[in-house]
């Protein structure tokens, strides 16, 4: 699927295949009175048709939300590339932004926070501080680790991408209403939790380690 951006640097809605209709929760759309079958739909009946004495539902789930993966993903990356971006540089940008001052982290920690390998982070800081986004110091925490922090030039450009970003996001959210988007996400992260454990906050593990010294 190719999705154009308009001159606000966001996707054209008008790029990406819609149509008018109405579609109930199994992906059967009733356009103008005539059922049509949204593409996981087609693919659990023919399934169904094929191997009946498998159950096919999780499909259901599963593949829509991997489809839609792929739609939100590329309308997203139209804003990255927007500002220069590519999606895992921006990801960079935005653990450094969201630190707070001095902006600045060991590229192990980078690492983990987006979830790519030591190698695949050095890539990206390496396109970064060649375009002056990004810089590699001592840190001034503790003057002794190797840290990369963001430059002036890519604090502004993390700003904007992010404020773009975040309109972005919202655009995409709204085809939902705030009572379906509060659901899904309630039970996005309870399936989530599944996968990975919840982090738990510096005011906890601060109150945590008090106690441990008093007792």
């Amino acid at each position: 699927m190719e999705v154009t951006e308009n001159l606000d640097g966001v996707a054209d809605p008008d790029s990406v295949a819609h149509f008018d209709g109405v579609v109930d929760v199994h992906g059967v759309a009733d356009v103008d009175g005539v059922a049509h079958l949204d593409h996981v739909a087609l693919i659990q009946r023919a399934w169904a048709q094929e191997r009946p004495d498998v159950d096919v539902r999780p499909q259901g789930v599963i593949g829509r939300l991997h489809r839609l993966a792929g739609h939100l993903t590329e309308q997203l990356c139209v804003v990255y590339r927007r500002h220069g971006l590519a999606e895992g540089e921006f990801d960079v940008l935005a653990t450094l932004r969201r630190a707070g001052e001095p902006f600045e982290r060991a590229p192990g920690e980078l690492a983990a926070h987006t979830m790519v390998t030591t190698g695949a982070m050095t890539k990206r800081i390496d396109r970064l501080e060649r375009d002056g986004l990004v810089t590699r110091r001592r840190s001034t925490i503790d003057g002794r680790g190797r840290v990369v922090a963001l430059t002036g030039a890519g604090r502004e450009l993390i700003d904007q991408a992010f404020t773009e970003h975040m309109r972005n996001e919202r655009r995409l959210l709204d085809h939902l209403t705030p009572e379906d988007a509060a659901q899904l996400e309630s039970l996005l992260s309870r399936w989530l939790a599944y996968f990975e454990a919840p982090v738990e906050t510096a005011p906890e593990a601060a109150t945590r380690g008090a106690a441990g010294r008093d007792a």
